[in-house]
């Protein structure tokens, strides 16, 4: 009998042959199908918009543990899944089941609008969230850019989050800079509620500040309204409320931390209390984000090996997980797969040093994967080892032996998904 994560693969693989998987940003496919649907996106509570480059996950999830140790309830949307569409769908207490995702299908299809998959996934969750009764808050991940995304539908959300804005996706905007990136996604928020930015470079910040002067919303920064800082062992959070010590076992880079103290922002001006907060820190964790797993996939490792695995795809991700990788001083060796588009020349470099050897694999039913062998041969002009492997198990296969090691796969969210969805 097909249990429920294969039938939720199979909806999703029919999805994808029915609907584009093609970006095509426009409002006015979304803004036709909620006007046929009677505008059911007002209907949902306290709108929460979350926004940015890297760390729009980490952030939702953290914001979600705080409101829900809170005693409150949530919905959320997120993008993509990892190997389960139905993940992407978070309501109240559950995740959405496949009869309801099916009911919300049909009744999006009876609309006659044609959509791009990513605007129909966000419909499914519009008419389910619209539908929840005792909801506090409503949180949203936005999925390319913002300016023209289907998430931006709501002049007067609770409030709109900014994460680290880098300069990812130069390829969509006009011209190729990091100012044109900012304007696409900060340009373009709402100018009545409390917009919230995260920690950002030096450079970008100040971007952000000059595109959001006339923006006359309340806008709450890193290092002037908070800050989050590592001392030693000790991860310190600091408002005008007082400070928090920190502490997890599951939670490794410092990039991530910044996530969670932009959570914690937010919570406290929300009035959730620094006990509750602490309450939650220790359960908080993020599937395929710097996550050691095991499972059947660790039954091909000898005793002293783990298996680590990382959806970071930019530079600024990179950078968070070698910092982790060089803190640990192990032996570290690497299965690395990658999306064309995402500078995978940049990306590796972020790793020079660090790992023994690394594997190069396609990833599993992702037509714009790199080709192994050119990612083989970026490798070798960082005088890395680099073999290829024809899948995942044949990839862990040429890294085990009996020497202890920590075998890490990184380079796409999309790699880990089909990783966990071995495991």
């Amino acid at each position: 009998m097909m249990n429920q994560k294969n039938k939720s693969q199979l909806l999703y693989q029919k999805l994808q042959k029915l609907y584009s998987r093609r970006i095509n940003l426009d409002l006015k496919r979304i803004n036709l199908a909620l006007n046929k649907l009677g505008y059911i996106h007002k209907s949902i509570k306290n709108p929460i918009n979350i926004i940015g480059s890297d760390g729009k996950y980490s952030t939702l999830k953290s914001l979600q543990y705080f409101i829900q140790e809170n005693n409150e309830n949530v919905s959320t949307f997120t993008s993509p899944h990892l190997y389960d569409v139905r993940h992407r769908f978070w309501l109240k207490d559950k995740f959405i089941s496949i009869k309801e995702l099916k009911e919300n299908i049909k009744i999006i299809e009876k609309l006659k609008v044609r959509l791009t998959l990513f605007e129909l996934i966000t419909l499914v969750y519009y008419i389910s969230a619209s539908k929840l009764k005792n909801v506090s808050y409503s949180l949203v991940e936005a999925g390319l850019l913002f300016a023209k995304d289907s998430t931006r539908v709501w002049n007067e959300p609770k409030c709109q989050i900014v994460t680290n804005i880098n300069q990812q996706h130069l390829e969509w905007v006009k011209p190729k800079t990091l100012k044109a990136i900012c304007e696409q996604k900060v340009g373009y928020l709402s100018k009545n509620t409390t917009i919230y930015v995260g920690k950002q470079e030096k450079k970008t910040k100040k971007i952000i500040k000059k595109i959001l002067k006339n923006n006359p919303s309340k806008k709450v920064f890193y290092g002037d309204a908070w800050s989050l800082k590592k001392y030693g062992e000790k991860i310190i959070y600091k408002d005008n409320k007082g400070k928090l010590i920190l502490k997890s076992n599951k939670i490794f880079s410092e990039g991530i931390w910044q996530n969670v103290g932009l959570a914690i922002k937010v919570a406290r001006d929300l009035n959730i209390s620094k006990k509750k907060i602490l309450r939650a820190i220790p359960k908080i964790y993020f599937e395929g984000r710097i996550q050691y797993i095991n499972g059947q996939l660790t039954k091909l490792l000898n005793s002293k090996e783990k298996l680590l695995v990382d959806g970071c795809h930019s530079e600024q991700s990179a950078k968070n997980l070698a910092s982790y990788l060089r803190s640990l001083n192990k032996n570290i060796y690497g299965i690395w797969g990658m999306q064309r588009h995402k500078n995978p020349e940049l990306f590796i470099k972020q790793f020079k040093g660090i790992f023994k050897k690394i594997i190069t694999i396609k990833i599993p039913g992702e037509p714009n994967s790199c080709d192994p062998r050119e990612l083989k041969d970026i490798i070798k002009k960082l005088d890395i080892k680099c073999d290829v492997a024809k899948n995942i198990p044949n990839a862990i296969k040429k890294l085990s032996d009996k020497k202890e090691k920590i075998i890490v796969s990184f380079g796409s969210l999309y790699l880990v998904g089909k990783i966990l969805s071995l495991n």
